[in-house]
């Protein structure tokens, strides 16, 4: 099985979020419906970046180095460099 850390985005909101998961695709169903409570707010979010690893512990990893930067400009380097 992998696991994924994502970035989706909501062009509402102009906001992005930062989360891992085993079923990206599922994922963004389930933030789209309301059920996340901070992603209910809309419903528009799109997947705008994801990196997989083989472990749930990595991509957990790697969603709270990039909350700790707390930096919306190192999630757009993150996206633009692909």
């Amino acid at each position: 099985m992998e696991y994924c850390c994502y970035i989706i985005y909501s062009n509402k909101l102009d906001r992005y979020y930062v989360g891992h998961t085993d079923d990206v695709d599922e994922r963004i169903v389930q933030h789209n419906s309301g059920i996340s409570t901070y992603t209910a707010k809309a419903n528009d979010w799109t997947l705008v970046h994801r990196e997989v690893f083989l472990t749930r512990e990595g991509a957990r990893n790697r969603e709270n180095q990039i909350k700790k930067k707390k930096s919306r400009k190192y999630i757009e380097w993150i996206i633009s460099a692909g």
